[in-house]
C-alpha cells in the first residue's frame, strides 16, 4: 500500500527516485475506496486445488476483494465435482455485461496442443477480446499467457517434447517494475510445461516488456507496456506438493517422469520438498492488486474500460 506523507516532505523526492510509491497528503484525502471485484477463470481439472491456491495469494492483500468464479460454457471438468462447478461457478454468458478490477486467466495441461485443436479456444478468445474493455489489468498464468501471447499479440509458442519440471532460478530485468517491487534479484519459480515463448519475440515487441527470465527456463514474466496485461510463465500460486503429487501421478500412471529439479533434498522423491517461491507468488499478486487493480481502476466500475 502507498506511503501517506505530508505534502513536499524533502524524503518524497529520494523515495519517488527509487519508484516507492508514495501518496501526498492532499490526495490520499480524497481518496475513494470501495472492495475489488476479481474475476477467475479456472481452466485447471481440479479446480477446488486451484481456487485455494489462487485465493491464499489473493488473501495476503488489505485490500478487501469480491472474488467471482467462472468457467467456459459447454466444457465440464472430469476432475471437480459437477455440484461444485453449478453452485459456485457462472458462465461467460451471465457475466459479460458486467466489469471486473482485475481478472486471472489459470494455466491448462494443453501445453502440446495447437490453440485451434482445443474445443473451446472460440469461447476463449472471446473472453480474451472482452478482457480488454471491461477489465482494468488482466493476468494470464502458464498456458493462458501461451495462448493470450499468440491471440493478442501474435507471438508463438514453441512445444517441446520434454516438459519443464521443477523449481528453476530467475532474474529481475526490470528490478524497479512494481510487479516486482521488494523482491530480490535473484527468486525462484515452480514450472510444470511442455510450451515456451522465445524471449526474442517478447523483446522485439513494441508494446511488450519482458520482466523477469530464467537461464534454464527462459521468458518468465512480460507485460504489455500500458501494465493491462500481465503474463507468467509459471506457477507462482503452487502449494508445497503440486509437483511431487504431479510426478507421483505420472509415475503411476507409467510415464516415467522425470524427478523435478530443485525440488527434493538431494533429488531424492522420499524426502520433503523444499519450498523456494513462496515469498516471490505473494510478493508479485500483492504488487498486482496493489499497483495495478485498486491504483488504476475507476471507483465506479460502470466507468472500467472507457
Amino acid at each position: 500500500m502507498p506511503l501517506n506523507i505530508p505534502d513536499n516532505l524533502p524524503a518524497g523526492k529520494t523515495l519517488a527516485k527509487e519508484d516507492i510509491f508514495l501518496m501526498p497528503s492532499s490526495r490520499a484525502v480524497h481518496q475513494d475506496i470501495r472492495p475489488q471485484h476479481i474475476l477467475m477463470l479456472n481452466l485447471m481439472p481440479k479446480k477446488i486445488e486451484t481456487e485455494t491456491h489462487f485465493l491464499r495469494l489473493l488473501s495476503n492483500s488489505p485490500l478487501q476483494i469480491e472474488f467471482e468464479l467462472l468457467h467456459i460454457e459447454e466444457h465440464t471438468s472430469k476432475n471437480t465435482p459437477i455440484e461444485h462447478t453449478n453452485t459456485f461457478y457462472r458462465r461467460f454468458s451471465e457475466i459479460k455485461n458486467n466489469k471486473y478490477d482485475g481478472l486471472i486467466i489459470t494455466g491448462a495441461p494443453l501445453g502440446k496442443f495447437d490453440f485451434d485443436e482445443i474445443s473451446y479456444w472460440p469461447q476463449l478468445q472471446e473472453i480474451m477480446d472482452w478482457s480488454q474493455t471491461h477489465v482494468t489489468s488482466t493476468m494470464f498464468i502458464c498456458w493462458a499467457a501461451l495462448a493470450a501471447a499468440w491471440h493478442l499479440y501474435g507471438i508463438p509458442k514453441t512445444t517441446h517434447n520434454d516438459k519443464l519440471f521443477g523449481i528453476f532460478e530467475h532474474r529481475s530485468i526490470q528490478a524497479h517494475h512494481p510487479l516486482l517491487r521488494g523482491g530480490d534479484d535473484i527468486f525462484w519459480a515452480p514450472h510444470s510445461r511442455n510450451g515456451a515463448i522465445e524471449k526474442s519475440f517478447i523483446e522485439a515487441h513494441d508494446e511488450l516488456e519482458l520482466l523477469a527470465d530464467s537461464e534454464l527456463a527462459g521468458a518468465y514474466l512480460f507485460a504489455s507496456k500500458d501494465n493491462r496485461q500481465f503474463f507468467v510463465l509459471g506457477h507462482a500460486e503452487y502449494d508445497p506438493l503440486c509437483l511431487k503429487n504431479e510426478y507421483l501421478r505420472d509415475l503411476e500412471a507409467g510415464i516415467n517422469p522425470s524427478i523435478p529439479e530443485n525440488y527434493f533434498p538431494d533429488n531424492d522423491p522420499s524426502q520433503t520438498p523444499i519450498v523456494r517461491w513462496r515469498s516471490h507468488g505473494n510478493l508479485m499478486f500483492t504488487n498486482w492488486l496493489n499497483y495495478f487493480v485498486y491504483q488504476k481502476t475507476h471507483f465506479k466500475r460502470e466507468l472500467i474500460g472507457t
